[in-house]
């Protein structure tokens, strides 16, 4: 294999690694990138997490940990998942679905109900559709966010059963009004034990010291609507399951998820509400993805395999092509500067940087998630951003970073050049391609920090180049607009 090829090859794991994850450290790189691409692929869709701080230790540190009532406590519960799990993919999965199926701590008070909630998208979110749908149905979180408890068989509440078809599978213009109606009847009493749901909203369901009670799904059979419905052309005695099942063999729902999928893995489409009324950026890679999940009986994980050996997700023209939510940029870089080792004050300033810059975890603007975009980049959020990044990867006391800091040394080799330190800090911050201006501005850099008469001259004496140099290089990175797209 040729330099040139195995740079390319290189290049690709880590646009895999970002899209798949949050990013790959230089290890990593090196890890999958003795793999063939199908074999990196594989690995990440089926790894399992062995490295994730454990509960009891953080609740040693973090009381309100214990009961995440907060939702400081429980999204930074999350967040150090995602910082520290061996199996970043499947956290990936859970922003996904997170966005899709937008649920919000700020309505329902409690957060034992949110982590509830991201416990069964872990368990469900890379199976069929069809079981994640109905773990969905059953979801305390889901039915008291769109209301599913106040659906009663005289009195039907249409909220969960316009979002089931709006939002969270068939899309705008594949189901009638009478559909959402039948939808809604099938659903009623599909409710929550444990809860009075007027004394929650007045903070009177409590079992303190201990914190709210933990909620659970209840079928009440004596406020289920048992008569015959007609939904999407089929008539009989639905119930929840039935319509699900409708639901899931649809073309339509295959072509919506597989839009949402290309959307956050591949390119950041139009806004949702616009879906109905404008094509997919990339028919084929939908046609991908649709065909994958009904030969696979509609598993989400098989759309994503198909997609990421598609010639569209590995098309160097996909690379750089979303722009990073603020999550995302918080937990790559967190984790490329070495993560959290052991429970620590950080995990809140961290989630709270998230809000700052437009995306507070378990607080969705709406039922429709955020739009993501070119709307997570104004003025002051890329402030935030860059600021945040830079503050990371630049601060010298953190192991990770001077970790980074040797294999960049190492790396650039006993006499380096601006070039060789500029890219062995490119590949140190997850294999970054960057454009040639931007290239040469970071050689011109080290160039004007470190005097030499020609850019190309070597220096002898590794001592020239000051920790400090290299991590103000590992910051400008981090400014660029390539760190800031994924």
């Amino acid at each position: 294999m040729t330099t040139t090829e195995t740079r390319t090859d290189e290049l690709l794991i880590g646009h895999l690694l970002r899209r798949a994850g949050f990013g790959g450290t230089a290890a990593e790189l090196r890890k999958y990138s003795q793999l063939d691409y199908e074999d990196a692929v594989d690995q990440l869709l089926n790894a399992i997490d062995t490295t994730s701080l454990p509960q009891d230790l953080i609740r040693r540190y973090h009381i309100d940990q214990s009961d995440l009532r907060t939702i400081g406590s429980s999204a930074g519960n999350w967040l150090y998942q995602m910082v520290t799990t061996g199996a970043p993919f499947i956290e990936k999965m859970n922003l996904f679905w997170h966005r899709v199926f937008a649920t919000g701590q700020t309505k329902l008070i409690q957060g034992k109900a949110m982590s509830t909630h991201l416990d069964m998208l872990r368990a469900n979110g890379l199976g069929k559709f069809d079981d994640l749908l109905l773990a969905l149905s059953k979801d305390p979180a889901m039915i008291l966010w769109l209301d599913n408890q106040d659906n009663h068989k005289d009195s039907i509440n249409e909220n969960y059963g316009r979002e089931i078809l709006e939002l969270f599978s068939l899309g705008v213009g594949n189901y009638t009004e009478e559909d959402i109606k039948e939808c809604s009847r099938a659903f009623t009493g599909w409710t929550v034990e444990n809860t009075d749901y007027m004394a929650l909203k007045m903070r009177n369901n409590t079992m303190r010291p201990y914190g709210y009670i933990n909620w659970q799904f209840k079928f009440d059979p004596d406020d289920h609507d048992d008569g015959e419905k007609t939904f999407l052309g089929e008539t009989g005695n639905f119930n929840g399951e039935n319509i699900i099942a409708i639901i899931c063999k649809n073309p339509a729902t295959a072509g919506f998820i597989a839009r949402h999928l290309y959307h956050y893995f591949v390119a950041d489409e139009l806004p949702v509400p616009q879906w109905p009324h404008f094509p997919p950026l990339n028919p084929e890679a939908i046609e991908v993805m649709t065909h994958a999940y009904f030969e696979s009986g509609h598993s989400i994980k098989a759309m994503l395999r198909a997609l990421f050996l598609s010639d569209s997700f590995k098309s160097p023209s996909a690379w750089n092509a979303r722009v990073k939510s603020p999550i995302e940029l918080v937990v790559g870089t967190v984790r490329l500067a070495g993560g959290y080792d052991s429970p620590t004050s950080d995990v809140y300033s961290h989630i709270a940087a998230s809000g700052y810059m437009g995306q507070d975890i378990y607080a969705p603007p709406s039922v429709e998630g955020w739009m993501g975009g070119a709307d997570w980049i104004s003025t002051g959020s890329m402030v935030m951003r860059v600021n945040f990044a830079g503050e990371i990867v630049g601060n010298l006391e953190n192991n990770g970073v001077q970790e980074m800091v040797s294999t960049i040394r190492s790396a650039a080799g006993n006499s380096p050049t601006a070039g060789s330190l500029v890219n062995a800090s490119l590949a140190s911050l997850g294999s970054l391609q960057v454009a040639d201006d931007t290239l040469s501005g970071l050689r011109d850099y080290v160039n004007n920090v470190i005097p030499s008469p020609s850019p190309n001259e070597k220096h002898d004496d590794m001592s020239n180049i000051s920790d400090e140099v290299i991590a103000s290089l590992l910051q400008l990175i981090v400014a660029t607009r390539e760190y800031q797209f994924v």
